[in-house]
């Protein structure tokens, strides 16, 4: 599907956001392996978080859809069945990393797979882990999907993650459900903590010491009432296109404002972004509140080390907005950028190249000069939701009509994303 984007002068008005993907398939995976029912609202509507919903009803959990509340009757920890067919994570990373952590406890054997970006997309820093847990599991090449998990009684590990990965954390925690005695994570540095909160909430007896991780194994989860806010990375796009265009004001209601995914707040508020947070809320541990941004120059800046980890999902929109800052942008440490949905630093400069922006690629960064203009342009997302969605942006602060091939791709994350975007551009 092509996308045609007219610029626009400026964005305004009041905006609410699908719930947090990563929030979503959290609490679905939890509530299915927990005793009695769960009922979600908000839940993400983007085609990853209901691979999610697919694969765990394909695992005999009752789940029920209304708009966006899912009813999930939990089946406790030992209550799966074993698939009919194959499980199919379709784009979902998060389903495939995360929920294998389950399946390796399973008394049976499960195939899971997804669609071809998925296939190319790296599986060992899984495989590593669950083996060591006891799991047997094999995969194309012996990395990549599909995964053949043949779920074992587990151990518990006490294992130091090689890279920052909440999935990979994730799927090592889920997997620590099931084992006898403590199981434990060391991270080398702090990433969302979004699966931490979600235990608790569900009852998991879970402790954290700094970068340090020590969960119970075998505990009852509880099914629980749950409100997922509105998620921060999908409002990234809309913040950066508020900043870019003059005489811009958005405000956008129910972000979630969870500290661990706060530094792209803190990046922005220290380019000089004109960002305000006003109605602060916690429900079920995760903090939200009203983001209130008007447009802004900004100085530019640099990405790297853990700054880098933590922004890792908005590098794409951040290099947009890098491009016309005053100081531009540079990027570094980034190399994860290459094996996600495309290889996004490739993907990235293409585009901005397209649009008549400089920008050097280096194997793990880019780095972009500031106080540029952008072209209206022929782009393409490649099949990558968040580049959609970042140069949807940029061509609304072009010079005339971009067009996007592929931009069904938001879908992944964000099936409404070009209708809101249609609303507030004027």
């Amino acid at each position: 599907m092509i996308q045609r984007i007219p610029p626009a002068g400026s964005v305004s008005g009041q905006i609410t956001l699908p719930g947090d993907k990563s929030i979503s398939h959290r609490y679905a995976m939890l509530a299915s392996i927990a005793e009695g029912e769960s009922r979600i609202r908000n839940y993400s509507t983007g085609a990853d978080c209901h691979s999610t919903l697919n694969a765990m009803r394909a695992l005999g959990v009752p789940v029920e859809q209304n708009g966006t509340e899912v009813t999930i009757g939990g089946r406790g920890l030992g209550g799966l069945r074993a698939p009919a067919a194959d499980l199919d994570a379709g784009n979902s990373g998060s389903t495939i990393r995360m929920l294998s952590g389950i399946l390796a406890a399973q008394p049976f054997t499960t195939r899971i797979g997804g669609d071809e970006s998925l296939s190319r997309r790296p599986m060992a820093r899984i495989i590593e882990p669950l083996s060591q847990m006891g799991a047997s599991i094999a995969a194309r090449d012996g990395r990549f999907p599909p995964l053949d998990i043949h779920g074992a009684r587990l151990r518990p590990i006490d294992y130091t993650l090689p890279v920052p990965s909440a999935q990979v954390k994730t799927c090592v925690l889920f997997a620590g459900l099931y084992a006898d005695g403590d199981t434990i994570v060391r991270e080398p540095v702090r990433s969302r903590d979004h699966t931490e909160i979600a235990l608790r909430e569900f009852g998991a007896d879970l402790r954290v010491q700094g970068k340090i991780i020590t969960m119970a194994g075998r505990p009852t989860l509880t099914g629980r009432d749950l409100v997922v806010p509105a998620d921060l990375s999908s409002a990234a796009f809309f913040i950066v296109a508020a900043l870019l265009l003059p005489g811009s004001r958005l405000a956008i209601r129910g972000v979630g404002l969870n500290p661990t995914r706060s530094t792209l707040l803190d990046f922005l508020a220290g380019m000089g972004a004109g960002i305000r947070i006003v109605e602060v809320e916690s429900r079920n541990g995760e903090l939200s509140g009203e983001l209130v941004v008007t447009a802004s120059r900004v100085r530019g800046g640099v990405i790297e080390t853990e700054t880098t980890a933590a922004l890792i999902d908005e590098i794409p929109v951040l290099a947009v907005l890098g491009a016309a800052s005053d100081e531009g942008l540079i990027i570094r440490d980034a190399g994860e950028l290459r094996i996600k949905e495309t290889d996004r630093i490739a993907t990235i400069a293409e585009n901005l190249r397209r649009m008549g922006v400089r920008i050097d690629e280096t194997p793990d960064g880019l780095a972009i000069p500031g106080r540029q203009r952008f072209h209206g342009a022929e782009l393409d997302s490649f099949g990558d939701h968040r580049i959609a969605m970042a140069f949807a942006v940029a061509a609304l602060c072009a010079d005339g009509e971009s067009s996007i091939q592929g931009a069904e791709a938001a879908s992944v994350s964000f099936p409404e994303f070009f209708e809101t975007l249609r609303q507030i551009a004027h």
